[in-house]
């Protein structure tokens, strides 16, 4: 072979090699937008996954309702001293003076007021009487629960600790129909160095409103002991009238006077509540060294 020919298809060899390589350069070269667009898309699609999610969940959490619970039906309290009329303080309290009104850091949820009544008929003896009212009003509260449900718990514990008075003797309970929403009656006797005393408390509710009336009285200095069934039937009678007054205040005249107790108390275990109780008025010397029955 001449070195002509040898060196021509040196040059041809070349040429091929030449022309591969363009093209592998320009498939590259094509390859790469597709690919940087590919990634682009890819990166796209990502962020407004995430934005989306984002969105998505604030939309949620935003629709979600926050908790809720019943308003209270009752908003206030009547004036405490006022709660009861002048005919039914001339019954049970007849030698009374104008009623003392217990201290309330809020008198819209928190109110009480009390009478006591001398009798002095020398040596024939005395007759004592003392009548205390208080009211409790409950709010709802998300945490703790409507305020109905509420003034029930409330309601029990009053009974409950009106049952287990310390010395108490003969202590009965029973339902008081026509009062309010419930009413429980507790009733018994208390044997002091004065006398015997007859403690009658009625417990009754009203919507989220629990009222506590308690009334006793003792023949002192040989007087005769007072009748326990008149007493009661004076306490039940004043416990309505109380209950209907707390009603009124809240334009709700006549409700705890209609129909008999919704749901009447069951008797309720003897397990005192420590709540704080009101005591009576120190005017009264002969009146027993412990109130028989807590307040609100």
């Amino acid at each position: 072979m001449s070195e002509g020919t040898m060196q021509r298809r040196a040059q041809r060899v070349e040429r091929d090699q030449r022309a591969k390589r363009r093209n592998r350069v320009l498939v590259c070269a094509a390859a790469v937008p597709v690919m940087l667009v590919a990634a682009g898309c890819s990166s796209d699609s990502g962020s407004g996954d995430s934005t989306d999610g984002a969105a998505k969940a604030a939309a949620s959490a935003s629709a979600s309702p926050s908790p809720t619970v019943a308003a209270a039906a009752y908003g206030k309290l009547p004036e405490p001293c006022k709660v009861l009329s002048k005919k039914t303080l001339e019954d049970l309290v007849p030698k009374g003076k104008s009623g003392k009104e217990g201290k309330s850091d809020d008198i819209s949820t928190r109110g009480s007021c009390s009478w006591n009544s001398l009798d002095n008929n020398g040596v024939k003896g005395s007759q004592f009487r003392w009548l205390n009212v208080s009211m409790l009003r409950f709010e709802s509260d998300v945490t703790r629960g409507p305020a109905d449900k509420l003034a029930r718990e409330h309601f029990e514990k009053q009974v409950q600790e009106a049952q287990a008075v310390e010395g108490a003797k003969s202590v009965k309970t029973e339902p008081v129909a026509g009062t309010g929403d419930q009413a429980t009656a507790v009733h018994y006797d208390l044997k002091k160095k004065e006398g015997t005393f007859k403690q009658q408390t009625v417990v009754a509710r009203v919507e989220n409103v629990v009222v506590t009336l308690d009334y006793y009285g003792a023949g002192l200095a040989g007087d005769k002991t007072p009748s326990g069934k008149d007493m009661l039937k004076d306490a039940e009678k004043a416990a309505k009238e109380a209950v209907d007054a707390v009603s009124e205040a809240n334009g709700k005249g006549g409700k705890a006077g209609g129909a008999p107790s919704k749901s009447p108390s069951k008797p309720a275990s003897k397990s005192p509540s420590k709540e704080a109780s009101d005591e009576p008025s120190k005017g009264a010397s002969a009146s027993p060294s412990k109130k028989p029955a807590s307040k609100s």
